[in-house]
């Protein structure tokens, strides 16, 4: 038998070394060489011989020096990086003016935690850390006491495309992807750099979330997308204000034949759409292309050794041929501007970062990796990489996982996300990185902290968090020595929190960018009087061992005693809230005492199973808004969707009304996120497609219940529309104001009909209008008000809080969707960012007295698991009680939608843990119609 041809992994550094070992040799020769004929040795071959023409003595030179800079690898940093180091992109004009002192700071520098220090940063950089001393002082510095507020190095975003495709997001200035038949799926030559808007205002909104620097890459239609570049996120930061793109750059300051440059690739699913390849097709498209520029590589080499030794010996007819110019009258040195980038890789200059997110082809890029000698810095996206954490080690490649906590399901590659992830890779010793991918509301880069937080409830360990959104990314990028840390000799990156960094809606209260403020100074002077409890969120806890024997015997006798029960939100008016603990006794399904043990336990049955609990809460059971859930299980498939209505159908005609309560499938991973988020309700709107929507349903997300046995508790809740730019079509409502005047029509002469526009119309069932813009919404204030009977409700709602006296004043509620929404869209330009840039648009719509509940925008249903954080993150940021954040979830969304529902018979849900907090994971829910237990310590993916 023959030895199989498998290929040996070497560790990282060995694989490193062997890589760059051939360059590191071409170039020593060159530069000795070089050094020993020295300039009057130059002269003197020149002189010496009357054949060689000072033409091809130049080009001769000139393609040695082009050689040197082809083998130089990027530079390397010595560590620790000295405090006396200069920031480039520094200067006296438009710098950091002063040296900046904050005393007394709790500080997470990148790696772990130190209390009590002060730290002093100027010209952009910072210079010390120290134990806080009362007297410690900087001649001319401004002083800020933050009296134990927690700092930490300014956040790094390694997949971000802001900037090349800004807000509000226009076909005109969309230059993410380039797709061109000319180009094809391979476009390595093109760089994010040449796309960059210097005005997006979508940096500063990011800027405001604490993310102080960004890789901006192209997008992933592309085999090869392009060369992506970091920049730090402060706009007009120049010495002169203007809109300059070189001055947003990281490495501003720095000659550019000396900057870092990344390469953007991608795998699997988006190229195998955009251009028609298998992934066969897509393999042998790259590796065809990686021979290439290796053949171009190794005739650079041979290029440059025999040019190197040619000059040495001073010989003319070599000199002349390496010279002469070839078939593209190109002289000298052979180069290739379509395969500049691509060689590069190979030579270990460009950094590789690949979109990618299954296992088989994470695998093959390893494989082509190999094949062709280069570097992997990181898988992008990657949601199934915790399936083989073991294969990407073993790599040798050191490569980190740049990833998202939750969001995912939203197409076959996604569908197997799991929230787990971050844990199971770090455990295995894999680099984590948590990015946005920023394009839209969904992936607002703002928000980058908040997936830091939600992976560490999942199980990743606190400090592996923070450094997830820090020092992971800033060192797989290879700029460590600058950012991503807090220590002396770094850029002065810092922000100032409210809160412990991974609390629920953790808010900067000053965001440093080379030392520089970008933020008011208002809410940090507040602060430093009345600091928040810096105490760091639980991890969720996991099922204890005896879970599922525990769960069946409740499920078959519903009867259970459970202790330690700290707080609960069951009725407004009977609150309960003990730190001692209370017990709660429920029998066949029923709560019948609530309070202390010996109250409770004469009324629970012998046979009650016991669950002891350290810190549980009731809640009542959540109810969810989506135009999705138990219609579409993934987004980009149509075969798992029910569809939507039909653009062509007269929408004026109540036979063509969808209903959604045929179409439900009342299962899938959505469900799953549900339920361990204390979902137990959901409204399911049909699938908009244009301006008719259809009538939504009322569904149960427990396993317990199917179709037949009351999986849908009301068949008709709402009759919905959409009013907007969504509601364009060629014939349904081909403009907004067509859509506004068949809305009327449909209400005004459908009055008193016996059909589903009829009741509409007589307010027997609420109508819903998916709208977002201000002046849209002020059209539908004018239909109430000029038929007062419908029952109007706005989901939706942008700019909302815009006209929110008028809303107040016609009583429309809303299903509210950007409590921590964004501008990305020209309808939506004027919606609120929310603190710290601007006041939370829940606050206004409160104080406005408008009434409303909480729900995420179309196709979030990966996002269910949060619907009770959401609500108490909109509730912090609007300075609303605790009560109040889980009405926002519950019972507002009822009243708004006329869903009956008893105080005494709703569905309730125990946890173990705060669920208006991060780490909270329920364990009983319990049906509030048949008292049944509709899921018992869920747990998903």
């Amino acid at each position: 038998m023959g030895i199989p041809d498998i290929p040996v992994r070497l560790p990282h550094k060995a694989l490193r070394s062997r890589l760059l070992f051939p360059y590191l040799l071409l170039l020593a020769v060159i530069f000795l060489y070089w050094r020993a004929l020295g300039t009057h040795r130059i002269i003197e071959l020149i002189n010496s011989s009357s054949q060689v023409s000072r033409v091809d003595w130049n080009a001769l030179e000139a393609g040695l020096n082009r050689c040197a800079e082809l083998t130089a690898p990027p530079a390397q940093y010595s560590f620790p990086v000295p405090a006396d180091r200069e920031n480039p992109r520094w200067s006296a004009l438009g710098g950091q003016s002063k040296p900046v002192l904050l005393r007394n700071a709790t500080l997470f520098d990148g790696d772990l935690f130190q209390e009590s220090v002060d730290i002093v940063f100027e010209r952009g950089v910072i210079r010390t850390i120290t134990t806080t001393s009362d007297a410690s002082s900087i001649e001319g510095a401004i002083v800020q006491d933050l009296n134990g507020l927690v700092v930490t190095p300014g956040l790094v975003d390694m997949h971000s495309h802001h900037l090349v495709g800004g807000w509000p997001s226009f076909r005109a200035t969309n230059d993410i992807n380039e797709i061109h038949p000319s180009t094809g799926p391979l476009t390595p030559f093109v760089r994010a750099l040449d796309s960059i808007k210097a005005y997006d205002p979508a940096t500063t909104v990011i800027a405001s979330g604490g993310v102080t620097s960004s890789l901006i890459l192209p997008g992933s239609a592309n085999i090869m997308g392009g060369e992506a570049v970091i920049v730090k996120n402060f706009l007009r930061a120049g010495d002169h204000g203007e809109e300059n793109v070189e001055e947003l750059l990281l490495e501003h300051g720095i000659p550019k034949d000396k900057r870092r440059r990344y390469m953007k690739m991608a795998c699997g699913e988006n190229p195998r759409r955009v251009y028609g390849h298998t992934r066969m097709g897509n393999a042998w498209i790259l590796r065809e292309h990686f021979a290439r520029a290796k053949e171009l590589r190794d005739k650079q080499d041979a290029w440059c050794l025999s040019a190197a030794a040619a000059r040495e010996r001073g010989d003319p007819a070599v000199i002349s041929s390496l010279v002469a110019p070839g078939p593209d009258g190109h002289r000298g040195l052979p180069e290739e501007l379509e395969l500049d980038s691509t060689v590069g890789i190979l030579r270990g200059q460009v950094g590789v970062n690949i979109h990618c997110y299954e296992p088989e082809d994470m695998e093959d890029m390893i494989l082509h990796s190999e094949e062709f000698r280069f570097r992997i810095q990181a898988f992008h996206h990657s949601l199934s990489s915790w399936k083989i954490p073991e294969l990407i080690k073993a790599s040798g490649q050191n490569i980190t996982v740049a990833t998202f906590a939750d969001f995912g399901l939203y197409k076959v590659e996604g569908y197997e996300s799991n929230l787990r992830a971050g844990k199971i890779l770090h455990e295995h010793g894999v680099p984590v990185a948590y990015k946005s991918d920023h394009v839209g509301e969904d992936t607002n880069a703002k928000y980058l902290l908040s997936q830091a937080a939600t992976a560490h409830s999942f199980g990743l360990p606190e400090l592996a968090a923070l450094r997830s959104v820090t020092s992971v990314p800033a060192k797989s990028l290879g700029v460590d020595h600058r950012i991503g840390y807090a220590r002396p000799g770094y850029d002065a990156d810092l922000v100032i929190w409210d809160s412990h960094p991974l609390s629920v809606g953790a808010t900067p209260l000053q965001v440093y960018i080379d030392g520089r403020p970008t933020l008011s100074t208002d809410k940090l002077q507040s602060a430093q009087s009345n600091p928040r409890s810096l105490e760091g969120p639980k991890i969720r806890p996991e099922p204890p061992k005896e879970a599922n024997q525990l769960c069946s015997r409740i499920e078959n006798s519903r009867n259970v005693l459970i202790t330690g029960i700290r707080k609960s939100y069951l009725t407004l008016s009977q609150e309960k809230t003990s730190s001692e603990g209370l017990v709660v006794a429920i029998n066949s399904g029923k709560i019948t005492c609530l309070g202390r043990y010996d109250e409770c336990v004469s009324t629970t049955s012998q046979n009650s199973n016991v669950i002891a609990l350290q810190n549980g809460h009731i809640l009542p059971g959540l109810t969810a808004f989506s135009t999705t859930l138990g219609l579409l299980e993934i987004p980009s498939e149509k075969s798992t969707s029910d569809g939507s209505v039909s653009p062509k159908v007269n929408p004026l005609d109540a036979e063509n009304v969808v209903y959604a309560k045929y179409g439900i499938h009342p299962e899938g991973r959505a469900f799953d996120r549900a339920r361990i988020g204390g979902v137990t309700r959901a409204v399911t709107a049909p699938i908009p497609d244009g301006f008719l929507s259809g009538v939504s349903v009322g569904i149960k997300t427990g396993l317990n219940k199917s179709i037949l046995d009351g999986a849908i508790f009301q068949d008709d809740v709402a009759l919905h529309f959409v009013v907007g730019q969504e509601s364009k079509g060629p014939e349904q409502a081909p403009t907004v104001s067509t859509a506004v005047a068949r809305l009327r029509e449909i209400l005004f002469e459908n009055k008193g009909k016996d059909t589903i526009y009829g009741k509409a119309a007589n307010g027997e069932v609420p109508v819903v209008v998916h709208s977002q813009n201000k002046h849209d919404i002020l059209q539908l204030v004018k239909l109430k008000r000029d038929h007062g009977a419908v029952k109007l409700v706005i989901y939706g709602a942008s700019e909302a809080p815009a006209v929110a006296k008028e809303l107040a004043a016609a009583d429309i509620p809303l299903i509210f969707t950007a409590a921590h929404g964004a501008p990305d869209t020209w309808e939506k330009k004027d919606a609120l960012a929310g603190p710290p840039l601007t006041e939370s648009p829940v606050k206004v719509l409160s104080e406005a007295n408008v009434t409303f509940g909480l729900a995420f925008p179309p196709e979030s249903d990966w996002h269910l698991h949060s619907l009770g954080i959401e609500a108490s993150w909109a509730a912090k940021d609007a300075g609303l009680s605790p009560e109040t954040a889980v009405n926002l979830v519950s019972r507002n969304i009822e009243r708004i939608l006329d869903i009956p529902v008893d105080e005494k018979s709703r569905d309730f849900v125990i946890y173990e843990g705060n669920p208006l907090q991060y780490g909270a994971s329920v364990v009983l829910s319990v049906d509030g119609d048949d008292g049944s237990i509709s899921t018992c310590w869920p747990e998903s993916q």
